[in-house]
């Protein structure tokens, strides 16, 4: 083994929390190894759509823009009833983020942008049509032994750290022995990815058919694609299903025909709620569809895996360079779990109000929701309560403090540094930073002489978010979630013990 066999981190699995991740560490310098199975980009769309909080992290590693050209923003979504009339009408609102609320993507496109990221830096190697057959956690570095699919010869390496985004079967969850608790559907669905060839009514809008009969997801995806799914009916063969004659039959039934649209391809899956027993054995780390799965209905698995990574990574890179302790490692778990099993949780509710079989509740689901949705202030307040989360961590590597901005995630306005309009995360660069009202609170010298940076803050709209939470300072962790907080003619607390900030470097969009 040669120093070139030593990384910091190696990454299992390319897929969009992998290629994330690879970003993320290759950006802030550390030296990394990306391994994966498959010789180039899977090809079938499987995630549908994004949020503002995912291109935040896409963002901060200058491949939001990007990502932007080829996706769908700002489209409304519906809950139809068999006769096609919505009984729920909506269009998601922002958090503040800088980005669109939602967006469709194309799947492909994505991984293809992130991959074009992670060649920017020499730093990450990309392993292609390797398979991962050991990890063997030591003492201080994980050992792995990889098989090249190619040669069909094994080759050692050595990381510091590796974090397995290698999917729902995670064969390096396996080899670690942990669980995957939870259950599969017993009912499947098809899944039919279609060409557009002529745009229709409503081809532009995200539309759940909640018919008893047979429940379907309309779903438009950007680069002139469009997603149909529904559930396999009992008693039908879902290998019919997918035959170009069945899927004509349920396209038709909504009005498409071979003038709007050609198939691609259609497949059958399961829907899953299943959370890894651990996220973290010694020095290994599961994210994204290895530590979690959950149904589509409110489009976070692939975000999922994407806020994973933007949680672990500067902090394997903090503990790398000796700037934050070990211990805040075990952080990692704690904030995302949470946060995840709350997100799982609403797209099992949204998919019970879509897939309900029975007639006479589905008539009395209509008529309550479609009358409710008229009361001002009803469709904003099921979002807040039925759609994804607020990014907040209750628990994990955040001061000990009853203020209520701690573990939330600030807003990105535009701000205004010498002259010239920027997000906010391009002016802090992804680096720990101190924002504050006013005058620079009492406690903040402390922090300025480990290293953190200190920004007055103007902007409107930012200064009331904190005013709001009980806030005229806050310490940002380089993710943007708020550490510390002070309000009026309150003290920050002194910083972390171990942490050190004099090296930290970062980069920005």
């Amino acid at each position: 083994m040669t120093s070139a066999d030593i990384y910091d981190v190696a990454v299992v699995g390319y897929g969009p929390t992998g290629a994330t991740a690879a970003n993320l560490l290759g950006q802030l310098g550390l030296k990394v190894v990306v391994i994966e199975r498959d010789p180039d980009i899977y090809n079938r769309a499987r995630a549908i759509s994004t949020d503002e909080e995912v291109m935040r992290v896409w963002q901060s590693v200058g491949l939001a823009a990007r990502m932007q050209r080829d996706m769908l923003p700002g489209r409304p979504l519906a809950f139809v009833d068999a006769d096609g009339r919505a009984f729920i009408e909506t269009v998601i609102t922002g958090r503040g983020c800088g980005h669109p609320s939602q967006q469709f993507l194309y799947q492909p496109a994505v991984d293809e942008v992130l991959r074009e990221g992670v060649a920017r830096f020499a730093n990450v190697d990309v392993l292609l049509e390797r398979e991962c057959l050991r990890v063997a956690n030591r003492e201080d570095h994980v050992e792995l032994l990889l098989g090249d699919l190619r040669t069909d010869t094994f080759t050692r390496l050595r990381a510091s750290y590796v974090i397995a985004a290698d999917g729902g079967s995670s064969p390096t969850r396996g080899l670690l022995g942990v669980g995957y608790s939870g259950r599969t559907y017993a009912e499947r669905w098809v899944v039919i990815d279609t060409k557009v060839l002529r745009e229709w009514d409503a081809h532009d809008r995200l539309r759940f058919h909640c018919n008893p009969e047979r429940p379907t997801v309309d779903c438009p995806t950007p680069l002139g694609h469009h997603r149909w799914e529904f559930p396999v009916g009992p008693g039908e063969d879902e290998h019919e299903l997918v035959t170009d004659e069945a899927v004509w039959r349920v396209l038709r039934a909504q009005g498409i025909t071979p003038e709007h649209v050609e198939i691609l391809r259609a497949v059958v899956y399961s829907h899953h709620v299943r959370v890894a027993d651990r996220w973290r054995v010694g020095r290994v780390f599961l994210a994204g569809d290895a530590a979690h799965a959950m149904p589509p209905w409110i489009g976070q698995g692939m975000s999922a895996g994407v806020r994973d990574a933007a949680n672990l990574c500067w902090k394997l890179a903090g503990v790398l360079r000796g700037e934050v302790a070990e211990s805040i490692l075990n952080s990692y778990e704690a904030e995302r779990k949470p946060h995840v099993t709350e997100v799982t949780r609403r797209a099992v509710v949204v998919g019970r109000v879509i897939t309900e079989r029975r007639p006479v509740v589905a008539a009395f689901r209509n008529h309550v929701l479609r009358a409710l949705t008229k009361v001002p202030g009803v469709l904003a307040a099921g979002q807040r309560r039925f759609w994804i989360p607020e990014a907040r961590y209750g628990d994990g590597f955040f001061a000990a403090m009853p203020n209520p901005a701690v573990g939330r995630q600030i807003p990105q306005p535009t701000v205004t540094h010498d002259g010239v309009a920027m997000p906010l995360d391009d002016l802090l660069g992804g680096t720990w930073a101190l924002v504050y009202t006013g005058a620079l609170p009492a406690g903040a010298r402390t922090w300025q002489q480990i290293g953190l940076q200190a920004r007055r803050i103007s902007e409107p709209g930012l200064t009331r978010w904190l005013r709001d939470h009980g806030a005229h300072a806050a310490v940002l962790r380089p993710d943007g979630f708020i550490y510390a907080a002070a309000g009026l003619g309150e003290s920050l607390p002194n910083p972390p013990a171990g942490l050190t900030l004099h090296n930290l470097t970062g980069a920005h969009a």
